[in-house]
């Protein structure tokens, strides 16, 4: 069965359930209006973390310090301007949630930070082909359709590079209009790594930056590196948002994009609240542009220590009994490492946010290609369609902080995930 056709059975359930009286959904068809709301797509590797790709486009639950953490809205956002349009600069999301406006931590002191506020696109629609999230973006008052794309590698028998810890969001811009176009992408970022007491900085990045923070003298697992950057030689770095109280960071920033200014700005000593790159190109009538935002990050230490160090036992590894690194084959690591706390896997291979941003823009072509390979064969399969969106929606929770992956590869999980910690080790359940 070729990608994208639909199965006698297929069309068969729709029909059924078009006719019910509980949902119109159709089984892996796409998702508008209300039932947006609650949309998040993990995007990240086996046991290196994730954040989350919501059903507007908004980027949320961001976990990447080697736990979970669902209400961490860490202000990261791509936004448009079209010269000369009126209302032409807006996010690039759909409208906010009615839940996320109201009763949120917070929210009574004006929920500084927020992006809440800032003008969005009219109109998106969701569609998962897991490992990759498609959303369409409309408005009635830009000439310009978006499509944002977000995924990060899965390729079944390669665990390495499905457990790498970055994603990707490819925008693809089109214009609807009858005249040429003068337009700024632009992705913008408070440092959300930040901690009390800590050491914070936003450095240099070839065609976009990486938010830093160095933890403090007791809590050097905070540590943590995460990189942005896009694929466009041309691309503009405002390292340092203005340095202000309340609102002010925010506030100037989106006074730059609406302005359509293009200024550059190094990297500071210290104090940098957050930074902004930028993308300008022209599109004719009808024409295309995609421009490719990269993520990686590196949070190599951590807080985490489960159960304790078993006895040595001789064991066949055939029975499936080992977990010895050397007994099972994984001492290729690291079979030397004996931390009190977890270390995830790919702390053992890379040994700095250099090295994976670079090794991620590297292979990124071949990886997605792979990863579509799994993606388009996944969907083409025959079985009942709300089993095999079942089965999607499942996959999601590799990416999760529901699986750990240590620094010798051998993978462990919690029986899910809590607001910032996992539930209950193991799998019983």
């Amino acid at each position: 069965m070729l990608p994208g056709t639909v199965s006698d059975e297929q069309k068969d359930f729709k029909s059924r359930n078009e006719a019910g009286p509980v949902s119109k959904h159709v089984y892996n068809g796409s998702y508008s209006g209300e039932y947006l709301s609650r949309i998040a797509f993990p995007i990240g590797g086996i046991g290196s973390g994730m954040f989350c790709l919501e059903g507007s486009g908004a980027i949320s639950h961001m976990s990447i310090r080697n736990k979970p953490d669902v209400f961490n809205e860490p202000g990261l956002f791509g936004a448009v301007y079209l010269k000369g349009i009126k209302n032409g600069a807006k996010i690039l999301e759909g409208p906010v949630p009615n839940w996320k406006k109201f009763g949120q931590p917070n929210a009574g002191n004006g929920s500084a930070g927020s992006n809440t506020g800032l003008p969005r696109f009219q109109q998106a629609v969701f569609k998962q082909r897991f490992p990759f999230a498609t959303i369409s973006l409309t408005d009635t008052e830009l000439p310009l359709n978006v499509e944002v794309k977000g995924w990060s590698p899965f390729i079944p028998t390669d665990e390495d590079n499905s457990s790498l810890p970055v994603g990707a969001l490819e925008y693809l811009f089109t214009n609807t209009g009858s005249s040429p176009a003068e337009v700024i992408f632009s992705y913008n970022a408070k440092n959300f790594l930040k901690v009390e007491n800590g050491k914070s900085e936003i450095r240099n990045h070839k065609n976009g930056f990486i938010l830093s923070e160095q933890g403090t003298k007791d809590k050097t697992f905070l540590r943590s590196d995460f990189a942005i950057f896009t694929d466009q030689q041309n691309t503009v770095v405002d390292h340092s948002w203005f340095r202000g109280g309340w609102w002010d960071p925010l506030t100037m920033a989106w006074n730059k994009i609406k302005s359509g200014e293009l200024q550059a700005v190094e990297p500071v000593e210290s104090g940098a609240v957050g930074a902004s790159l930028f993308v300008p190109f022209r599109l004719d009538p009808g024409g295309k542009k995609t421009v490719i935002v990269y993520f990686a990050w590196y949070v190599p230490e951590s807080d985490q220590t489960h159960g304790k160090i078993g006895e040595k036992k001789d064991c066949d590894p055939e029975s499936g009994c080992c977990s010895s690194p050397s007994a099972i084959g994984l001492d290729k690591y690291d079979k030397d490492f004996d931390g009190t706390f977890y270390k995830p896997w790919y702390s053992a291979v890379y040994k700095s946010i250099e090295d994976i941003s670079k090794n991620w823009a590297e292979n990124y072509i071949e990886l997605k290609k792979n990863s579509n390979l799994f993606s388009d064969a996944f969907f083409a399969s025959t079985i009942p369609p709300e089993v095999l969106e079942a089965i999607s929606c499942n996959l999601t929770i590799l990416k999760s902080p529901t699986v750990l992956r240590q620094y010798d590869g051998r993978l462990w999980n919690f029986e899910g995930c809590g607001d910032n910690w996992g539930c209950c080790h193991g799998s019983c359940t």
